[in-house]
């Protein structure tokens, strides 16, 4: 009874194994497919699938940009596509905002603020004409400004260029700071700094007396002037191009940064 109960389990093993590799097959027994390849012979029309593009908006860069957007090389689905499939009687759509397939209302960056001056009364005339002739309204305006005076500690003449680097030595030694003159009527000479005010050069001074400097003294080296100065808010991508022509009469100033 036990060698029979053994053998029939041999056989229902050696079954199963044929049944689970497909060896049964040729008569009408194999486990069920698991590929579904049946759903393929269910398509309905597959040769109408079709991409539709929405017509383009106001401002937007329309269908040449889409198309580039929506070729094969594209590895996203550009916004505001329409994908639209068709299989029997269902259609499905998939819309996104239109921006990210359309460069032409993406901001070219932040708008920046331009400045130059001081102009004189002459020097403005001239500028304000050229402004209204060539800039857009409101794109500009000048300015009535006063720039203070300028104060210099100052260290010289002295005789010759040997002189001039044994205080220079002097002054390393002493850990004092100086910086170039900017100004041949003052050499051989050195600056130990520039202020915008009478005060804070003479605070300078006595604060540097104590680290030993004894023959530095306070010169004024500009005078306060009023003038007008050009001020550009917002300079963006379409203002920047029309600036060339207003450049002729800033009377060699600089357009900077504000």
């Amino acid at each position: 009874m036990l060698r029979l109960l053994v053998l029939l389990l041999v056989l229902a093993n050696a079954a199963y194994f044929a049944w689970t590799k497909n060896l049964l097959a040729p008569y009408g027994f194999a486990p069920a497919s698991q590929s579904e390849p049946q759903r393929l012979t269910q398509q309905l029309r597959p040769e109408a699938m079709r991409i539709t593009v929405p017509p383009p908006a106001a401002g937007t860069a329309g269908t040449p940009a889409l198309a580039a957007a929506l070729s094969p090389a594209s590895t996203t689905m550009p916004a505001n596509t329409s994908l639209t499939t068709t299989s029997g009687s269902t259609t499905a759509t998939v819309s996104a905002p239109l921006a990210a397939a359309s460069g032409a209302n993406l901001p070219s960056g932040p708008a920046e603020c331009l400045q130059a001056g001081l102009f004189n009364e002459e020097q403005t005339v001239v500028l304000r004409d050229r402004l209204q002739s060539t800039l857009p309204p409101n794109s500009w305006l000048l300015e009535n400004i006063a720039e203070p005076g300028r104060w210099m500690v100052y260290m010289g003449k002295y005789s010759d260029a040997d002189a001039l680097e044994k205080k220079r030595s002097e002054l390393r030694r002493l850990r004092v700071s100086f910086e170039p003159l900017g100004n041949a009527s003052l050499e051989p000479g050195l600056s130990l700094g520039s202020f915008p005010s009478r005060a804070d050069a003479d605070a300078h001074i006595a604060r540097i007396s104590k680290q030993g400097v004894r023959t530095a003294k306070v010169i004024q080296t500009a005078n306060e002037a009023r003038g007008q100065r050009l001020r550009l808010p917002a300079v963006d991508a379409a203002l920047r191009p029309q600036l060339e022509a207003i450049k002729p009469f800033l009377a060699g100033k600089q357009l900077k940064t504000c």
